[in-house]
């Protein structure tokens, strides 16, 4: 696959996932003056453009890694995915009907600032994973065409799955932000499953991936320092 041809698909893919994300919160809601729900749609242009911002110059074979076919995709993995995508789709609309009918009571406006700066800040720690893994794949797979090695550089040095630190804040943050104790259902839902995800996928890069025994001898927490 061409570079042009990836940048194409990644573009037109984020597009289609922004409008989606859009129509999931706002329509449940049924209004379109709701802050927070603008604020998550930012946070996820914000991560999509600087994504491609750091993988399009530095590395162009990623882009197609993530908007490509995932031959070797473990079925476990693919899975869970199809769970945790569920889960979103939950997620957003349960945020959206809550704002519009008033479920949820005891979430103030600086705690919601507060969870958006936790949600931002999550993001931005998977795209600085992003940036200093070549390999960083959306799904769990062993990319021997593309010479795969252990990345220990940049958020590595401290955990394991900076990636999936990001992804657990995230997704517990979301639904804080969106002002739905409700919504924090599916969210915790797809927290949990990225920690077994993180379970499976250590299991994996230790059987399959040269160099990752070493490195994680090195590094020995998976996702807490101090803690797991």
């Amino acid at each position: 696959m061409s570079t042009n041809t990836s940048v194409k698909r990644y573009l037109l893919r984020e597009a289609m996932g922004l409008l989606m994300l859009a129509v999931m919160l706002f329509l449940p809601a049924g209004r379109l003056d709701w802050g927070m729900g603008w604020a998550l749609v930012g946070i996820m242009l914000a991560w999509s453009t600087a994504t491609a911002l750091v993988v399009i110059p530095r590395n162009p074979e990623l882009l197609a890694e993530r908007t490509g076919p995932k031959k070797g995709a473990k079925t476990w993995d693919m899975a869970i995915l199809s769970i945790i995508g569920l889960a979103t789709i939950a997620r957003c609309i349960v945020a959206g009907l809550d704002e519009r009918f008033g479920w949820t009571t005891g979430i103030s406006l600086p705690l919601q600032i507060a969870a958006l700066a936790v949600a931002a800040l999550a993001y931005a720690l998977v795209v600085w994973a992003t940036a200093v893994n070549p390999f960083f794949s959306q799904v769990v797979r062993i990319q021997k065409e593309r010479g795969h090695t252990v990345a220990a550089g940049g958020p590595y040095r401290f955990v394991r799955h900076p990636g999936y630190v990001g992804t657990i804040l995230f997704e517990l943050a979301t639904p804080v932000m969106l002002g739905s104790w409700w919504a924090l259902i599916p969210g915790g839902l797809s927290a949990l499953l990225s920690v077994v995800r993180t379970v499976l996928e250590d299991k994996t890069l230790l059987a399959e991936l040269d160099g990752y025994q070493e490195y994680a001898e090195r590094t020995r927490y998976r996702l807490l320092p101090g803690v797991w």
